[in-house]
């Protein structure tokens, strides 16, 4: 692509089409493009480690049409084709996915009679209706307490007047099953939850995050009785003692602070948050959630508990001692004990064609997880 900057303004993705253009045509006889349909493409950069690509979208249509040919009019595209929004640093790329031009040429002109669309592929946010029963979750009891007054004001809410639970913290180390005890309470009370992770409420620009948060309650307030479950909070809501809060942080917070506190509250809407690390939550945030449930990580009996369940759903049969196994896993997660132990166990006997899996073969893959955690935790004091 070059620049508009430029003396030339092409983008033409294949050689043989500017060659038979240029060949036979000169620049004014180029076709104008009728229509040209563009699709965010991104930066053409990213430092690795940061969130997904921005989503970039137009409330205006016919606002971006004059924006987008102030930049491009002249330039010579075909489909595939990249043009570089260059107001936006450092310089979004939007591709073209479809053009109309005339003669079924698939090159042409951008000119101020062409027509621009922006396709619009933001991801709605959707309702969903888990099929995850408390049976299924072993342990963390006083959340299922907790669940369970939920549920009897998600059925009845007149029973509560004003004093129903609404805002709900839950926190504990990654893996002690607080999104699975959020699924679990919609399933059980047959109402719709929406799932979200905070970094998925930060937009490009300011306002965009305000925006998704009002958008996430709008549709729960349409489908009410239903849950609202942001993971993650401390991606959005850390103590300003740790670090500056930017402007499409703090906005964000601000939009969620103002839901929290019920500025627009409709019954029979609930918000879960869920956190690892409850201490780093500024205290305006955690201010506002009634009641904070810990997750713990699960005892001897309930990580046999775990352990049994899931051997009884595994392809190969284990004959392994669950109970020692149970003994030697103090300081696993629930999901590491599925995740991790068993399923890294199914793996290798599939690897090495065991028709059993045996404690000898447990012994080598837990022998290998708890060196990861070791790597890990070096890291970390290496590294802060």
């Amino acid at each position: 692509m070059v620049r508009k900057k430029h003396k030339v303004r092409q983008a033409l993705p294949k050689k043989e089409e500017i060659d038979t253009f240029f060949d036979r045509k000169s620049c004014e006889e180029i076709p104008i493009i009728k229509k040209i349909v563009l699709k965010p493409a991104g930066y053409p950069l990213r430092a690795i480690g940061e969130a997904n690509p921005p989503i970039i979208i137009s409330d205006n249509p016919e606002l971006f049409e004059v924006y987008a040919r102030e930049q491009w009019s002249g330039y010579i595209v075909s489909e595939g084709s990249f043009l570089f929004d260059q107001f936006l640093y450092p310089d979004f790329a939007f591709q073209v996915i479809k053009l109309q031009v005339k003669k079924n040429y698939t090159t042409g002109k951008i000119s101020v009679d062409t027509r621009i669309v922006l396709e619009n592929r933001i991801e709605p946010i959707k309702l969903e209706y888990p099929k995850v029963y408390f049976k299924d979750i072993v342990g963390n009891q006083e959340g299922k307490d907790k669940c369970r007054v939920i549920m009897k004001y998600l059925k009845e809410p007149e029973r509560f007047a004003k004093w129903v639970p609404k805002n709900i913290l839950f926190y504990g180390p990654p893996g002690t099953g607080k999104t699975m005890m959020a699924r679990a309470l919609a399933c059980e009370t047959e109402v719709p939850i929406l799932l979200t992770k905070a970094t998925e409420l930060i937009g490009l620009h300011v306002g965009d995050g305000a925006r998704r948060i009002h958008q996430l309650y709008s549709v729960a307030k349409e489908n009410t009785p239903s849950i609202i479950f942001i993971d993650e909070l401390d991606a959005i809501a850390l103590d300003r003692r740790f670090q500056s809060i930017r402007g499409d942080v703090s906005e964000v917070v601000s939009a969620l602070l103002s839901e929290l506190d019920g500025l627009n509250s409709v019954f029979g809407v609930i918000t879960i948050c869920a956190t690892n690390a409850p201490s780093l939550l500024d205290p305006a945030v955690r201010n506002r959630f009634e009641e904070e449930i810990k997750f713990n990580l699960p005892t001897f009996e309930e990580r046999l508990q775990i352990l049994k369940h899931y051997s009884e759903e595994s392809p190969i049969k284990i004959t392994a001692d669950l109970s020692q196994l149970a003994k030697e896993t103090n300081d696993f997660s629930g999901r590491e004990l599925k995740d991790k132990l068993i399923k890294g166990a199914i793996h290798l006997a599939i690897l090495r064609d065991k028709p059993i899996i045996d404690s000898d073969l447990f012994k080598e893959v837990l022998h290998r997880i708890q060196q990861d955690k070791l790597k890990t935790q070096k890291n970390k004091i290496m590294y802060g």
